[in-house]
């Protein structure tokens, strides 16, 4: 299966590095509007580039299109995908609007190809296996859950997540993460309320979640800023126990300094402690799901899910009230 990678920046790396380790797929072709970033890349694993879609795909006779672009980017580029019959898989949010969503999933269909967006959390080893725990009763059931991701403003790397309107700010590019795997746990969110304070090189939220089947709070923590390493954290207390994980507890204490955050200009991408590469594991699943026809862990659909939560959490924020997802998703259409 020839796979090509749109978008040379941290997350198109993380997809070429990943795709060329694949047995059975060949990384076929690079792209980037900046070719020395696209010819870097290409250089280090063996592949072409180019400076256009339209010339990579008149070129390049592949089966799979990964888009790593930024956000506001995303719908042109998976319905241009998808009209030349090729699958696509797409970094997350699906897109900064529902109607966007619909009208991704739309061409999707229409063109008989397939959509995968990379939420990559629920990949995550320790991720999954909080989830397996929980599911077998581990804790009993769930009442309260905390989530933090929290990490560097990557508008200080790469300016356009500085605009709102583009990226959606934190909570609806980094947040996201925690709100699909909330929902993965927990089912359709009822409600949401949120609180956010932005500032230079700032940007925190604070979100509480509550769900249409399931009697658990979840309260998710996200913050662009921190002046230290990008770090996650997950707490579950259910009728019987406490599931806990935090990605920095077996670090020693430290203490982070702003300057040293500040010399280091990169957007930052999670890592796993384990063995197990999450993005590896996420991408040979789609290309698995494209060959066998399957579902997915995570579906296009999920990706839609998220972001309307996203957007309510926004709203909320910005009115001060809690807004019920029925009545959010009608007037956003």
């Amino acid at each position: 299966m020839k796979v090509v990678v749109l978008g040379c920046g941290a997350m198109g790396s993380v997809h070429a590095a990943a795709f060329s380790r694949m047995p059975d797929v060949t990384l076929a072709a690079v792209c980037d509007i900046e070719i020395e970033r696209a010819d870097r890349l290409a250089t280090k694993f063996g592949t072409a580039c180019y400076a256009s879609f339209e010339s990579m795909m008149e070129a390049e006779d592949a089966d799979v299109v990964s888009i790593a672009l930024p956000t506001p980017l995303h719908k042109p580029y998976v319905l241009k995908a998808a009209a030349l019959g090729k699958h696509v898989i797409c970094e997350k949010p699906i897109a900064p609007t529902l109607e966007d969503a619909d009208e991704m999933l739309a061409a999707c269909r229409a063109n008989n190809v397939r959509l995968f967006i990379g939420h990559v959390v629920r990949f995550f080893p320790e991720y999954a296996d909080m989830r397996s725990r929980i599911e077998a009763g581990a804790i009993g059931t769930v009442g309260v859950a905390h989530a933090k991701r929290i990490g560097s403003h990557p508008g200080d790397a790469t300016p356009w997540y500085l605009d709102r309107e583009a990226s959606g700010g934190v909570i609806m590019d980094l947040m996201i993460h925690d709100i699909d795997y909330m929902r993965s746990l927990f089912g359709d969110v009822k409600s949401v309320y949120a609180l956010n304070r932005t500032g230079p090189s700032l940007d925190y939220a604070l979100v509480t979640l509550r769900f249409h089947a399931h009697s658990a709070i979840a309260h998710l923590e996200s913050h662009w800023g921190y002046p230290g390493p990008f770090t996650t954290a997950a707490e579950f207390a259910g009728t019987s126990g406490v599931l806990r994980y935090d990605s920095s507890a077996s670090s020693s204490l430290q203490i982070r300094r702003t300057e040293a955050a500040a010399a280091e200009k990169k957007v930052q991408v999670p890592q796993s402690p384990t063995y197990r590469d999450p993005y590896y594991l996420e991408l040979t699943h789609f290309i698995a799901c494209i060959r066998s026809g399957e579902e997915p862990i995570v579906t296009a659909e999920d990706a839609k899910k998220a972001v309307e939560v996203a957007r309510a959490a926004i709203r909320s924020a910005e009115t001060g009230q809690v807004i019920r997802l029925d009545a959010a998703a009608k007037e956003e259409r």
